[in-house]
């Protein structure tokens, strides 16, 4: 009896819900845009005190273990003297029993951007080893349209003599080989090569382009190539473990131009560890060459005064 009738509505309840309606959600949570913001500010606090908070400083490596068993990424790596290295690759095959003609590899790491504003082209070469690891002979296809050069090229081991027909051959990838040289009647003439053979490509900077037939064929033959790799790395084998001289310093001979340039040396056979060699004991070459280089500029300087000065 007391409950209202269906339909009625008491006073002002009918106005109230009208202007409830029109309010806007943040409004009716006027606490919420406050909240995001407080959690905005602290995340941006929290970031900078992670910013400003000094990094962890690092234990100073240690340089040598007192005992046999030690925890590695404690110590310096250590570094050994060329023929050092060689004898524990000798006497890790001797203890592991594996093949004693596996082969010897060197990682050469290097700085491509020391001292330059750009860094140094990714880059490959060729070097001849006094103390060869393999009975391999490269595949070289020699350019030239003289009959008395094409047979003297053929006398001398070349792979593939010829002129202009070999082009088609070759950009249909029908004909293939390891180093291409040539003569220079027809550098003009194998142009169209250019793209295809990139650092292929026959030229005087790579010895690949001169007269001397038999004296390119004996080297690009016998050579060994390298490049890098990963953009810093060269990776290459450069003998076998049962060799007297592993050919290690003739390799770093060779990397003479590369001193600047080169961190690391690390040599290891198929099956063992990787061992840091000493770079003094094999790139000891650089700095003669220098001092000659220094030595002759300093002559050539002193020549034309010398010379004026006489009567």
């Amino acid at each position: 009896a007391l409950a209202p009738r269906c339909g009625w509505v008491l006073p002002g309840l009918e106005q109230r819900l009208a202007v409830s309606a029109v309010v806007s959600p943040a409004a009716a949570r006027p606490y919420a845009a406050a909240a995001k913001t407080a959690q905005k500010d602290a995340k941006r606090t929290r970031q900078q005190k992670v910013k400003e908070k000094p990094p962890p400083r690092r234990r100073p490596l240690m340089t040598k273990p007192v005992d046999d068993v030690y925890l590695t990424w404690l110590y310096r790596r250590p570094s050994y003297e060329l023929e050092q290295a060689v004898g524990m690759l000798k006497k890790f095959q001797e203890l592991d029993f594996t093949h004693p003609k596996q082969f010897v590899y060197i990682n050469v790491f290097l700085d491509m951007a020391l001292q330059k504003k750009k860094k140094v082209d990714p880059f490959s070469s060729s070097v001849t080893l006094p103390h060869r690891f393999t009975d391999e002979v490269n595949k070289v296809l020699v350019f030239t349209e003289n009959e008395e050069e094409a047979e003297v090229a053929r006398e001398h081991g070349a792979a593939i003599v010829g002129g202009v027909e070999l082009i088609k051959w070759i950009l249909e990838d029908e004909i293939q080989a390891d180093f291409y040289v040539a003569v220079p009647a027809i550098i003009a003439k194998l142009i169209p090569l250019r793209n295809k053979l990139k650092r292929k490509y026959p030229s005087t900077r790579k010895n690949s382009l001169g007269s001397d037939i038999p004296k390119m064929l004996q080297f690009f033959r016998e050579c060994h190539e390298y490049s890098v790799e990963d953009e810093s790395i060269i990776k290459t084998r450069i003998a076998r473990v049962n060799m007297e001289r592993a050919g290690v310093t003739i390799f770093g001979g060779a990397l003479c131009f590369l001193d600047p340039i080169v961190r690391r040396l690390v040599i290891r056979s198929s099956t063992s560890e990787g061992l840091l060699l000493n770079l003094d004991g094999i790139l000891p070459q650089v700095e003669k060459v220098e001092e000659k280089e220094e030595n002759a500029i300093d002559e050539d300087q002193q020549k034309p005064v010398q010379e004026s000065l006489s009567p």
